[in-house]
């Protein structure tokens, strides 16, 4: 077994324009992977299990933050109750439904996801791969 990330990004990171309100959202709506806050800024929270991978953060250049259309976010869960818990705790935190829980065979038959829109509107997923059930054949990204 290696001990190299197999991660193929280091981080991604996201605007919000309430930094409180966005880090009490996904303090809340990651705990439920096994996520937690790894590295604290003013006004920068970096979220990972080892890492910083995934940075809410106020915009650098002082400019309102903004969602990207076609953009979003996926976490990794180690079940399907994992999948629920997140967007239970999600929707519990602010957000709003954006596809409830369960699963998507136009990914694959493995595929099990939930997503919901952030206090901010930027739209996060959490997915298991149930590989017990197959390959990825046919899959494609939401």
């Amino acid at each position: 077994m290696s001990d190299e990330n197999p991660s193929i990004l280091s981080h991604v990171s996201i605007g919000t324009n309430d930094f409180a309100r966005a880090v009490a959202f996904y303090d809340a709506a990651l705990a439920p992977l096994g996520c937690r806050r790894v590295l604290e800024f003013p006004n920068a929270v970096a979220y990972g299990r080892q890492f910083p991978e995934f940075w809410v953060q106020a915009p650098i250049d002082g400019k309102p933050a903004t969602v990207g259309n076609g953009t979003h976010f996926c976490f990794l869960a180690t079940s399907r109750e994992a999948v629920q818990a997140f967007y239970q705790a999600a929707l519990k935190a602010g957000a709003t439904d954006d596809g409830a829980p369960g699963p998507r065979p136009l990914y694959g038959a493995p595929y099990y996801g939930g997503f919901v829109r952030d206090p901010d509107g930027h739209k996060i997923e959490a997915s298991f791969w149930d590989a017990s059930l197959g390959g990825h054949e046919g899959a494609e990204p939401q």
